[in-house]
């Protein structure tokens, strides 16, 4: 979808989901209301999750349920990232997933052929897929190792260490993967979601814009406002998920990269520019500031 020039302070925006657009089934205050602004001003809107949980078709209406309208089209997860990159990378491949229904749909669908216990004989892998598993458990875990000694390559869908919902935070894939790593002694050799290229390729691809026309709007800063930042777009960190003012001050002093904007919510997003707030961008402060 491509949009006459500066039709919009942006031409697309770009939401991470939990704790960004909703926590839990809350949504966040004002988040309908912004949407709909930015959709009346002719922007592309997408929503873009790591949470491999579910279905695009699910998250559409969930958005739906909560207020905003969305179709399957409007929405980008791990899993479809994923999905893509096997049919690339070897079509038609022997896999073992550590993930839930959705995401073996996902695999399935694109002509993956789904192994359910990798060390009955005769069981040969080509890659073992990690990801956001509520189920997870020793045995998963066990045939993971098996098919890797035997020689499968090993992914995941994303590397979060929590995902934010209404009242804190659960574990996400991090730990999997990094239960996988320590028993296998391999590292995983590709973790496709935020802030890898891929997803933001496959986002971009579906706005039909340039990076630079884009703002990235998300709540942690090692996924949502690194990806955005190598991709060349603008950020903006809302703080109603897991990333904080504290951890951006963190981030820049120890010379990594910080949003363009810290803002309280979704809700503030419409008033921002490309050309920087003043009172919503964020800069560093001063070295030797008081505090």
């Amino acid at each position: 979808m491509l949009l006459a020039p500066w039709a919009a302070p942006f031409q697309g925006y770009i939401f991470d989901l939990d704790g960004t657009v909703y926590l839990g089934e809350r949504l966040i205050p004002g988040a309908a209301d912004a949407i709909a602004a930015l959709r009346a001003r002719g922007a592309g809107v997408l929503f873009l999750t790591n949470k491999p949980l579910y279905s695009r078709a699910d998250y559409a209406r969930k958005l739906t349920g909560l207020g905003i309208p969305a179709g399957p089209d409007d929405v980008i997860n791990s899993s479809a990232v994923m999905a893509d990159f096997l049919r690339r990378e070897a079509p038609g491949a022997r896999v073992y997933c550590i993930g839930e229904p959705p995401l073996l749909q996902e695999l399935a669908d694109a002509g993956m052929q789904l192994v359910a216990d990798p060390r009955l004989a005769g069981a040969e892998v080509d890659f073992v897929v990690a990801a956001f598993d509520r189920t997870f458990d020793y045995d998963k875990l066990d045939c993971a190792l098996q098919a890797i000694k035997k020689g499968a390559r090993f992914v995941a869908t994303n590397a979060d260490r929590t995902c934010p919902v209404d009242g804190g935070e659960i574990p996400d894939c991090a730990g999997i993967i990094a239960a996988i790593e320590a028993v296998s002694g391999q590292a995983v050799e590709v973790v496709v979601g935020k802030p890898h290229p891929l997803t933001v390729q496959a986002a971009l691809n579906k706005l039909g814009l340039p990076a630079e026309r884009c703002l990235m709007v998300g709540d942690r800063l090692e996924t949502d406002i690194a990806m955005g930042n190598k991709a060349g777009m603008k950020t903006a960190l809302v703080l109603t998920g897991v990333s904080t003012r504290a951890d951006v001050e963190k981030a820049a002093a120890a010379g990594i990269a910080w949003p363009d904007f810290v803002i309280g919510s979704v809700a503030e997003v419409p008033g921002l520019s490309p050309a920087g707030d003043g009172a919503r961008a964020w800069r560093p402060p001063a070295v030797g500031a008081a505090d």
